[in-house]
């Protein structure tokens, strides 16, 4: 059986510049390729992760972003005005800057972040229709971790 990051056909990741609340995050300069064909492929691994998320409070997330943007002393005033616009219109776009990917696997030891994307878009969730279940395997894979409800 191959492991995901044996097969060189790996799934492709979100565009960072998608429109619906995308960023992207390359921590190191060089070219990055999704398959490598160096005997170094076994290092990368590709994570997937895909969260579904309630806003519960769209004003308070709208802020908490606004308020992200204002301290980014990196970017341009040009691209903070269009931040700004861009949240204040839709969540998703909100959402998208106020996560980090890197603070996910920030504390997991033995790796370093070579690269990533990540996009939000808004969606019609029905938790009680079938294509919302989890698959038996990730189901046990997802419950049967502490902490997790």
């Amino acid at each position: 059986m191959d492991l995901p990051w044996e097969n060189a056909e790996l799934a492709g990741c979100a565009d960072g510049s998608e429109s619906s609340g995308s960023r992207e995050s390359r921590p190191g300069e060089g070219a990055y390729s999704p398959v490598m064909s160096t005997p170094e492929t076994s290092r990368y691994v590709r994570l997937h992760v895909e969260l579904v998320l309630e806003i519960s409070d769209p004003e308070q997330l709208t802020a908490a972003a606004l308020t992200r943007i204002a301290s980014d002393d990196s970017m341009p005033d040009e691209e903070r005005d269009h931040a700004r616009s861009a949240v204040r219109g839709d969540e998703a776009e909100a959402l998208a800057y106020l996560v980090e990917p890197s603070e996910l696997v920030g504390d997991v030891p033995g790796v370093e972040l070579a690269q990533a994307s990540w996009s939000s878009e808004e969606i019609d969730y029905d938790p009680e229709a079938v294509e919302w279940d989890l698959d038996e395997e990730d189901e046990e894979d997802v419950l049967g971790r502490p902490g997790v409800v």
